[in-house]
């Protein structure tokens, strides 16, 4: 197995510093908004009494990606509409 080489100019070393960083950061924030997505989603199957608040965070931190970067303000829009497309259709059928 090769191993992949390491940068030897001072530019490249930072950048990749700069973005192990940024991808250690992105994880975290793509984590917690597919458990807030999925809480939501578990929230509305079971009929939940805190469905709003559950919606609404989901919500909230899709729009905090996509403030922060992590994620494309298009990409934030579609998974809001899917997720709402989602939940409208479970309600629908309880």
């Amino acid at each position: 197995p090769e191993e992949t080489p390491v940068a030897n100019i001072a530019s490249q070393i930072k950048r990749n510093k700069q973005n192990e960083k940024r991808r250690i950061r992105n994880k975290g924030v793509r984590s917690e908004l597919r458990t807030r997505v999925k809480a939501a989603e578990s929230a509305a199957a079971g009929g939940a009494e805190d469905l709003e608040a559950a919606i609404r965070l989901a919500m909230k931190r899709i729009d905090k990606a996509a403030a922060k970067g992590v994620i494309h303000k298009n990409e934030a829009s579609r998974r809001k509409s899917r997720l709402a497309k989602r939940l409208a259709k479970v309600s629908a059928e309880a």
